[in-house]
């Protein structure tokens, strides 16, 4: 027997949009929460891939607490869905710092994998509208 529901092309959408949400901010909140405990060496590792560069140490030091911290934030934002525009536009904002470490220290490889990241902020974005399944969602619209 044939199925005859009807498909819907925006719960489709709403449903993979909240599924790349769902990823991305499981993924980058990762990020954050597994460098958290070891913070210290995380900023001492990162110092010495930038030793060679005109960066200052002690900027490199408090940038490496914030990509942390901020990577926590973001991801768990992004997965339960809340504030979800501002943090969207955080997380491309926070990719184009990391895009701008791997850069000046030419590691192609890393920022072409940032760009991949930039591409699924940029599309979850755009696609913001579809946004059906957050905690955004359930919050009365003005």
């Amino acid at each position: 027997m044939k199925n005859d529901r009807i498909h819907e092309p925006v719960a489709d959408a709403a449903l993979g949009h909240a599924l790349v949400r769902l990823a991305l901010g499981l993924n980058i909140a990762m990020h954050g929460y597994t460098r958290l405990p070891n913070i210290n060496g995380f900023a001492s590792a990162l110092a010495k891939q930038f030793a060679k560069t005109i960066l200052p140490a002690q900027l490199i030091y408090v940038t490496a607490y914030g990509i942390a911290i901020g990577e926590a934030l973001i991801g768990t934002c992004l997965f339960f869905g809340v504030l979800l525009r501002p943090f969207l536009v955080l997380g491309t904002l926070l990719m184009l710092l990391l895009l701008f470490g791997s850069t000046l220290i030419q590691q192609w490889e890393i920022a072409s994998v940032q760009m991949i990241y930039v591409a699924f902020y940029v599309g979850l974005l755009v696609t913001l509208p579809c946004d059906r399944f957050s905690l955004d969602a359930l919050r009365p619209r003005k």
